[in-house]
């Protein structure tokens, strides 16, 4: 998914941690420098439910990197299920994706890379090569690097590189296999404090 600008989208949407590069010294100096003093007199209207709701829905989009098509799709799906709360079907769906699982467990810094790293075909799904980024993880899955791509200069020092990340709990990672698995539901929204999924669902249920 292409994002443009992402000093500009991250300053509309007022969350840095949407992509890598807007949580740099950089990113946060250069807000500073372009913070400007009121306007005598003059007043900012607050932003309408409608208009919050459009953020929130972009900041979901951004952070995960998928498109619109794609959010629809997991907020119908996310619906379904009437046993859990739709906010954290729509979490379950977006954290069980498998580029998202790649980022999380570790084996890269950014979900872009670990999108790049599974379209190429370098990531393994229970032994079998899976190079669709979306494909959704299930309980008992384990997910590694083809022994082939443990070799590549982007690999070197994985191992002491994963000593240090912590990995959510729904995943146990082994730090020698550069491989993980999934050993249990994901839970409640509990990782994605800065975004309002709930404003999500409502947002789609106007359209």
């Amino acid at each position: 998914m292409r994002t443009g600008p992402k000093y500009k989208i991250a300053r509309r949407l007022g969350d840095a941690g949407i992509f890598s590069k807007t949580q740099s010294p950089k990113f946060a100096l250069s807000e500073q420098r372009k913070v400007k003093k009121p306007v005598r007199g003059k007043k900012r209207g607050g932003r309408s439910e409608y208009g919050t709701q459009l953020i929130e829905k972009q900041k979901v989009r951004f952070t995960y990197g998928i498109n619109e098509r794609q959010l629809s799709n997991y907020v119908k799906k996310s619906h379904k299920d009437k046993r859990i709360p739709p906010g954290v079907n729509l979490y379950r769906q977006l954290e069980s994706r498998l580029d998202n699982v790649v980022y999380k467990m570790g084996l890269v810094t950014t979900r872009p890379f670990a999108r790049q790293l599974v379209s190429h075909g370098h990531v393994m799904v229970n032994e079998r090569r899976v190079t669709i980024p979306s494909y959704t993880v299930s309980v008992g899955d384990v997910i590694s690097l083809r022994d082939q791509s443990k070799t590549s200069k982007a690999f070197v020092n994985l191992s002491e590189r994963l000593k240090e990340s912590q990995a959510p709990t729904w995943v146990n990672v082994d730090n020698d296999a550069f491989s993980g698995k999934v050993v249990k539901e994901i839970g409640e929204v509990d990782e994605a404090r800065t975004l309002n999924l709930g404003a999500v669902i409502e947002f789609y249920s106007r359209v």
